[in-house]
């Protein structure tokens, strides 16, 4: 068998049918069609295997492990079961548009210094477009802050992380995308296609809200990982933060000063503090 261009990454769990089938069905209606779809059911109890093989495409392969495993060891499981030389990130309840393969795949061939390519995705839920920058040295400053690089839409080149001995780890779970990114930062470059080639579904039952808060200390454990191994960097994504105010007396004279930097706010009378407001920041991560 020929070694197929791009082995597609999906762990199912519990999935409903409605959301599965639209999943597979984006990714069996691709405009690029050489692609090996690798689908691991972490759910021995309540596998999807039925509806999985009601597809008679030989392109798709069905695994099952035999117990729960969790989404990093099967993310794990996925990478070393494929053959592809690109590894596309598929998430059960999402949908890809007709598209993105193909044009993820041009972005990679084209250029050989890119590691990770993704895309803007629109919320299927709330109907919102969220933007990324595309270029890599302004994606890894914003790294510094939280996962930026929408994993769900992401294509890797498989030879970064054999070469670098890099996986998803399960301490970090689950934020298990955010700790992959954080470790290519300094291995590889990364790049976002400025359009929309991927749809997110943003409900109340999947990972990023069930498991809000252990998501929440996981990330925190990774900027602070981030502002020790790239100072330069977390300094200039500080600096994006911060953000300074003047109210002038006769439109001449500084009087008030408001300053803000990342969760702090402080106002300054005649140079003087006299108030500080501290916020709680949230990181909301794609998984």
């Amino acid at each position: 068998m020929t070694q197929p261009k791009v082995s597609v990454l999906m762990p199912i769990y519990k999935t409903p049918e409605k959301y599965l089938r639209e999943a597979i069905e984006s990714i069996l209606t691709q405009t690029f069609t050489d692609f090996e779809f690798l689908i691991l059911d972490d759910c021995p109890e309540d596998n999807r295997k039925s509806i999985v093989q009601s597809y008679r495409d030989d392109r798709i392969k069905y695994f099952q492990n035999e117990s729960n495993l969790g989404i990093s060891r099967s993310r794990n499981k996925l990478i070393d079961l494929s053959k592809g030389t690109y590894l596309a990130v598929m998430d059960h309840d999402d949908i890809s548009m007709p598209t993105r393969f193909e044009k993820e795949v041009l972005y990679l061939d084209n250029n050989p210094d890119i590691g990770v390519v993704s895309s803007n995705i629109k919320d299927i839920v709330k109907n919102n477009i969220s933007h990324r920058p595309a270029d890599d040295h302004a994606i890894k400053v914003t790294l510094m802050g939280g996962c930026t690089v929408m994993h769900p839409a992401s294509m890797i080149r498989k030879s970064v992380l054999t070469q670098n001995n890099l996986h998803y780890e399960e301490e970090f779970s689950p934020a298990e995308d955010y700790a992959l990114w954080c470790r290519l930062i300094g291995v590889t470059k990364f790049h976002h296609l400025q359009e929309i080639l991927f749809k997110y579904r943003n409900h109340k039952q999947n990972t990023t809200h069930k498991q809000s808060g252990k998501s929440n200390v996981a990330a925190s454990n990774l900027r602070n990982f981030l502002k020790e191994t790239y100072p330069n960097l977390y300094a200039e994504y500080e600096y994006s933060l911060m953000h300074t105010r003047h109210i002038k007396l006769f439109g001449l004279i500084p009087f008030i000063t408001q300053t803000t930097k990342n969760d702090c706010t402080q106002i300054y009378l005649f140079g003087i503090k006299i108030l500080r407001i501290k916020r709680i920041i949230t990181s909301k991560l794609y998984m």
